[in-house]
């Protein structure tokens, strides 16, 4: 059965604009997976050390058969191709994240993954992104994205360039 996920896109290293689009073309390749849409590139400030460069950012659906810990197992392999170095600060500078933040309207806690996303209500760089793809959007505990929005700011969060603009697939 094919499920709808979303899965947030960050980088501030190593041109993140490369290392972005490089990330989206490697899941639009994973096996029973297609990529549906993916929002504008966003540029947020860093949540972690400020002595870093702002990010990219973006939010994109695939559709996939895959499990969530196979989905998972392939995003990590992609981070770990695109350079991500997992032993620097958890919210120091990086190649490339991907984070899974919606799985259908499952919810899932294992040790290695906490679904949907275990901050993302906090995120503007995650939630903004989000209500352009999916502006309707409830989660699975009933709570309504735009519910969310209405408390957070942007935090400074601004489009990339106008040349990133919402991308269907």
């Amino acid at each position: 059965m094919m499920e709808l996920v979303f899965l947030a896109l960050g980088s501030n290293l190593a041109d993140p604009l490369q290392q972005v689009d490089i990330a989206l073309l490697a899941l639009g390749r994973l096996p029973q997976t297609s990529l549906v849409v993916c929002s504008s590139y966003y540029r947020s400030r860093p949540m972690g050390p400020k002595n870093q460069p702002d990010y990219l950012n973006a939010v994109v659906v695939l559709k996939t058969a895959l499990a969530p810990e196979e989905l998972l197992a392939h995003t990590q392999l992609i981070e770990l191709k695109q350079g991500r170095d997992r032993q620097k600060p958890r919210f120091g500078p990086r190649t490339l994240d991907l984070d899974i933040l919606l799985f259908g309207n499952r919810m899932i806690v294992t040790s290695r993954l906490t679904v949907p996303h275990y901050d993302m209500h906090n995120r503007e760089f995650m939630l903004y992104p989000l209500e352009e793809i999916a502006p309707n959007l409830r989660f699975p505990d009933g709570t309504l994205l735009v519910n969310l929005l209405r408390n957070i700011a942007r935090n400074g969060l601004i489009f990339w360039d106008k040349t990133h603009r919402v991308r269907y697939w």
